[in-house]
C-alpha cells in the first residue's frame, strides 16, 4: 500500500521507475522529457522556445552534448579533472574507488567515512561511527544504485555511459560549526550570477535551510516547495571570491552549470559539478523564480 501512495501521489513514477528499468528506452529523449515534465510540474513543457529555468534545463539535455562533460559528471572521474585543472588542494581525501561493493575492507576504514556512487546523483551512505553503523542497509542502498543507469530515468546524457562504481572519501565536516555547509555556485554563459547555499543538511528536515543569494551576496527573493531559506542573512565567507573564480574557470564556454563547494575549518574543498539542476523538474515556489533564473541562460536560439 505504501507503494501504492506514493505512485499516485507523485504520478512521475509511473514513468521514472519502468524507465530507470529500461522499459521506456524505446522512447525518444525529447518526448519522454515531455511527458515527465507535464507529470512532474503539471505544466507543458517548450522545449523548443524555452523560457524558464526548467524549460531551459530540458533543451540543454537534448542541445548541448560535450564529451568532456561525462568525465565531469563521474565522481571518480572528476577528482582527475579538478587535480589537473587546479591541483589536488581542493580534493576531498578519498580512501579508494571499488568495482563492488564486496571489494571493499571496511577494517582498513577510518571509523568515520562517506560511500557514493560515481555513476549517479543522490546515492550517498554517511559513516558516522562503524560500531552503530547500519552497513547492511547501507549495502542494499549502494547495490540497488549500482544495477540504475541513471540517463535512463532522467535523460541526462552525461550520465548515460558513465560506469557504476563505488568511491569512498573522507567524512568532512566543519570543527567550528559542525555542519557541512554547500556553497552551489550557479554559473550562466561562463559567470557566476547565484550562488545557492545549504546549511544543517545532516540535522534533520527542520533544521536543513536552502538560501539564494546574488553573486554580490544580496539575498534573493528565490525559493522551493519543502525547502526553507534562512531569516538572516548568512556571513560571506571571505573565500567566497576564490570559489567565484573556481567555478568560473570550470563554466568558461558553458550555457549554464553549478559548481559545489565546501568551507571546512577555513579550507575549501570541491564537492560536485552538475549541468542540470534538479533535472529541471524541481518546482520554485513562484513562476517568477523559474523565470528569472532562465533568462540567466541565454540560449541564442
Amino acid at each position: 500500500m505504501s507503494k501504492l501512495k506514493a505512485f499516485l501521489e507523485h504520478p512521475e513514477y509511473f514513468l521514472t521507475s519502468p524507465a530507470s528499468k529500461g522499459y521506456l528506452d524505446w522512447i525518444p529523449d525529447k518526448m519522454y522529457l515531455k511527458l515527465l515534465y507535464r507529470a512532474k510540474l503539471k505544466k507543458k513543457c517548450n522545449i523548443d522556445k524555452p523560457v524558464t529555468f526548467n524549460e531551459k534545463i530540458q533543451w540543454l539535455k537534448l542541445n548541448d552534448r560535450k564529451s568532456e562533460y561525462a568525465t565531469m559528471v563521474d565522481k571518480y572521474d572528476v577528482r582527475e579533472y579538478i587535480k589537473n585543472k587546479f591541483g589536488e588542494e581542493y580534493l576531498i581525501p578519498c580512501y579508494g574507488v571499488f568495482e563492488q561493493w564486496e571489494d571493499i575492507d571496511f577494517d582498513k576504514l577510518p571509523e568515520q567515512f562517506v560511500i557514493k556512487c560515481t555513476h549517479d546523483s543522490g546515492s550517498v551512505e554517511i559513516c558516522t561511527n562503524k560500531a552503530n553503523w547500519d552497513m547492511e542497509a547501507a549495502h542494499s542502498r549502494i547495490k540497488n544504485a549500482l544495477k540504475r543507469n541513471y540517463y535512463k530515468a532522467y535523460r541526462e546524457w552525461p550520465y548515460k555511459d558513465v560506469k557504476p562504481r563505488i568511491i569512498i572519501e573522507k567524512y568532512m565536516i566543519d570543527k567550528e560549526s559542525q555542519d557541512l555547509k554547500d556553497y552551489k555556485i550557479m554559473c550562466f554563459n561562463g559567470k557566476a550570477r547565484v550562488i545557492e547555499l545549504h546549511e544543517n543538511r545532516f540535522k534533520g528536515e527542520d533544521s536543513h535551510t536552502q538560501t539564494f543569494y546574488s553573486e554580490q551576496w544580496e539575498k534573493l527573493d528565490i525559493s522551493q516547495p519543502g525547502m526553507r531559506p534562512t531569516d538572516e542573512i548568512v556571513p560571506k565567507p571571505w573565500q567566497m571570491d576564490t570559489l567565484i573564480a573556481l567555478s568560473e574557470q570550470i563554466a568558461a564556454d558553458m550555457y549554464h552549470v553549478r559548481v559545489d563547494w565546501y568551507i571546512m575549518d577555513g579550507k575549501i574543498y570541491f564537492g560536485e559539478i552538475t549541468f542540470y539542476d534538479g533535472s529541471g523538474f524541481e518546482p520554485f515556489s513562484t513562476y517568477d523564480n523559474d523565470l528569472y533564473l532562465g533568462e540567466l541562460i541565454n540560449l541564442n536560439i
